[in-house]
């Protein structure tokens, strides 16, 4: 997948600057944010609308003003109401080798000895308005703006500090870590494997599980069936491809796993709202 896969594991930015800024609207080919995770940390902010974002298994609807900090191999989702937001993705080791007198800092965060809080509202005004500062700096990218970056970055590092923003010695039951590790694996599978045939048994027996038990199990996670979530992946990646190829609608619907166009067309219009051919005209 592009842009902000599933389990990304491209690198951000360039090596000095481990950074990747992306705004989100109803034109973006992945503006509902399905499950996925990455190695990286990732900074939201909403600009107008809702964000009903989803941390692993807990839920919240984050408000425009809201920022919303994301640690590194948290599973999540974004499922957003005539929102506009936007996402910083960084890799928190440009911190580490930075300054050694911070690094103690930064490895507390990097060894899980802590977990920052995720949702910051306006109760929160210095956090709000640094990161603001952060996510204006990558819009302007005037001169020095690098400088900016990382130098919020730090401000907010030391506002969580030493206003004690964050979680100690947060632990996960071993059910809860189990069922979270298996729906990694399964989204993983669909990761590799959108642009074949798939059917329900095969996606429930990537975790071994039976297929009545997989689907109740995957909806409980997802608030999604499985095929629902297939074809939306399916459909994200038929997006992207018609937004910056100029393959036809039809090899393009083969491509990405649909084996009947007229099928793709109908399911392409009930995720999109509107037909493949005006999609590709945007």
């Amino acid at each position: 997948m592009h842009d902000l896969d599933h389990n990304e594991n491209h690198p951000r930015g360039i090596y000095d600057f481990p950074f990747e800024f992306h705004h989100v609207d109803q034109n973006h080919p992945r503006y509902v944010m399905s499950y996925h995770w990455h190695v990286e940390y990732e900074i939201i902010r909403i600009l107008t609308g809702t964000l009903t974002v989803t941390l692993d298994e807990k839920s919240f609807t984050a408000q425009p003003g809201d920022v919303i900090f994301i640690h590194s191999g948290i599973l999540h989702s974004g499922i957003p109401s005539e929102c506009v937001y936007q996402c910083i993705v960084f890799d928190i080791n440009a911190f580490l080798k930075q300054s050694s007198l911070c690094s103690g800092y930064m490895q507390k965060i990097t060894r899980q000895e802590i977990l920052i809080y995720h949702h910051f509202t306006e109760k929160y005004p210095e956090v709000i308005d640094t990161i603001n500062s952060i996510f204006q700096a990558f819009q302007k990218r005037e001169s020095g703006y690098e400088l900016t970056v990382i130098g919020q970055f730090y401000h907010f590092f030391g506002l969580v500090f030493s206003n004690h923003y964050y979680l100690d010695s947060v632990t996960r039951t071993r059910r809860d870590y189990k069922r979270i590790l298996q729906l990694k694996h399964v989204l993983e599978f669909i990761e590799k494997n959108y642009a074949s045939p798939i059917t329900l048994q095969q996606l429930s027996a990537s975790v071994s599980m039976s297929p009545k038990y997989f689907c109740r199990f995957f909806s409980e996670m997802t608030h999604q069936t499985p095929m629902d979530y297939l074809n939306h992946q399916r459909i994200e990646q038929a997006c992207y491809q018609l937004a910056t190829t100029d393959d036809s609608i039809t090899e393009i619907a083969y491509r990405n796993g649909f084996n009947d166009l007229s099928y793709f067309i109908r399911t392409f219009k009930k995720y999109m709202g509107i037909t493949p051919g005006k999609y590709k005209r945007i």
